[in-house]
């Protein structure tokens, strides 16, 4: 079994300019007809004539290569186009796509070694147990019945749960957001933080997300990370430092879910720091956090 690629809604080749139209024309029809190879060379052509679409076209070579339908696709080569497009296009608007492409290829290919030394494993226990088939079998759906019930009753605790969070818990070495009520852990959370995460946040663009005391001051049911709370960065010491030093202490710092449209990604956005300051999780646990935390509840953020 070969765990798919969940791509991001593209259309490939959908923002032709005049100077290489028929060329990003002639890819995109090559696309939709599955003629894959065929769309492969015309971005080699554009690449070749029009360098100064690059970026996009190495984005788009990416999709293509790793397509599931792409009966030849290459997830090293899908892989070499996204970091060519990190590495060579800092300013391009594609980079941060590209880097959850690449945390999405990573976890197929994860998952894909993973289930294929399962299924070794499965297979060698199989032949050497095979007199005690019935018995194996049994006990794997004991398993299975034990863990569903697990995750059930923690699920059912978690949902009679009706008093808010007071205070949130950052910590950005552990990577870990905790819920506490009366100083009771609630939950616990594994997060992803800025690009730049050592150190407090001193001004904007930074990448850093910040260290202090703040409050949820307000919230967002529609954002474009799926759900967000705002943190009151910058407090009085941010605003304070950034004076001294003569730069803008920057803003926006949120919790969110992920990107809209990449939801797919799931657990494995923590694997790197991706944000541009903001604490991240998966959406499905933001719905909770969204929650269960209210405007003016406390954020201790620490190192």
């Amino acid at each position: 079994m070969v765990v798919a690629l969940l791509l991001i809604p593209i259309v490939v080749g959908g923002c032709s300019h005049t100077d290489e139209g028929t060329l990003s024309q002639e890819a995109n029809q090559f696309f939709n007809q599955g003629n894959y190879g065929a769309a492969l060379d015309k971005y080699e052509q554009l690449i070749e004539h029009h360098p100064e679409v690059a970026d996009r076209v190495l984005f788009e070579m990416g999709v293509t290569y790793a397509y599931p339908r792409n009966a030849q696709k290459d997830y090293g080569k899908a892989l070499q186009c996204f970091e060519k497009v990190i590495a060579d296009y800092p300013d391009s608007k594609y980079k941060h796509d590209s880097h959850m492409m690449i945390l999405q290829i990573n976890n197929v290919i994860i998952k894909n070694n993973k289930m294929a030394a399962q299924q070794a494993a499965l297979e060698a226990s199989r032949q050497a147990y095979a007199s005690k088939a019935d018995e194996v079998a049994k006990l794997e759906e004991n398993v299975k019945v034990l863990e569903e019930n697990v995750e059930t009753l923690e699920a059912k605790v978690f949902a009679l749960r009706t008093e808010p969070a007071d205070m949130v818990l950052i910590e950005k070495k552990a990577r870990r957001l905790t819920l506490f009520t009366k100083g009771e852990v609630i939950k616990t959370y594994k997060i992803a933080l800025g690009g730049n995460p050592v150190g407090p946040k001193e001004r904007q663009g930074d990448l850093k997300t910040p260290e202090g005391t703040y409050i949820i001051d307000s919230r967002n049911g529609n954002s474009g990370f799926h759900l967000a709370l705002h943190i009151s960065y910058p407090n009085e010491k941010d605003k304070l430092r950034a004076k001294e030093l003569g730069v803008a202490p920057g803003g926006d710092i949120m919790i969110h879910g992920i990107k809209n449209g990449l939801a797919a990604v799931g657990a494995a956005h923590a694997e790197v720091d991706w944000t541009e300051g903001c604490i991240a999780v998966t959406n499905q646990e933001m719905e909770e956090i969204y929650k269960f935390v209210p405007n003016g509840t406390t954020v201790e953020i620490r190192p």
